[in-house]
């Protein structure tokens, strides 16, 4: 009995030193899943805009979603007096539940490719100082807003209490639709962002 007991407590300490081990590397894997699902749905979307030539929509956390959402929509074009049908689902991402489209306190001044304050975790802007949740895809590549204007923004994907160096940033470049990935370094003993 005395042998079973030594067991299975040597068992459970090997357990803890297990998971203690291997949590900070699920954490990062949950960030890298959130950074490469953001960065696939609005790459993918954009590509479907280019080659179906529709206007395609991606709305960050929309409403009626749980958090950490992200839809994709398509515009159907106008027929007859010009009416544009409502918008169709296409498909909807969903980042882990630990990490989220947030920002942390410390994050640089100096943002991803200059876009936004970075004050607000989902920031595209056509009008500055006017954060959109959405942005959207035409067929020439460009991310526009949706009265047609260039939008240009960035989004932010963190867990909140963890590091602020585990964050990570998309880009979306309004004129072109260039999108580019970004991770928090510590460069010089100062956070920057840098491209990945």
């Amino acid at each position: 009995m005395l042998e079973l007991m030594i067991t299975v407590s040597l068992a459970m300490v090997m357990c803890g030193v297990t998971f203690i081990f291997l949590r900070p590397q699920l954490n990062q894997s949950h960030m890298n899943s959130a950074y490469d699902t953001t960065l696939m749905a609005l790459r993918n979307t954009r590509n479907l805009a280019i080659t179906q030539s529709h206007q395609y929509y991606v709305n960050f956390n929309p409403a009626g979603f749980p958090a950490g959402t992200i839809q994709v929509q398509y515009q159907p074009p106008a027929v007859g007096a010009g009416l544009a049908p409502p918008l169709q689902q296409v498909n909807t991402y969903t980042i882990p539940g630990d990490v989220s489209f947030n920002v942390q306190a410390g994050f640089p001044g100096a943002t991803p490719d200059g876009f936004g304050v970075g004050a607000t975790a989902i920031d595209f802007e056509s009008t500055a100082g006017v954060p959109l949740s959405y942005v959207v895809f035409l067929p020439d590549g460009s991310a526009q807003d949706n009265l047609g204007n260039y939008i240009s923004g960035v989004v932010y994907m963190t867990r909140v209490g963890d590091s602020i160096y585990a964050s990570r940033a998309v880009t979306v470049w309004g004129a072109t639709g260039r999108i580019r990935g970004w991770r928090l370094n510590q460069v010089a003993g100062v956070a920057e962002w840098v491209q990945q």
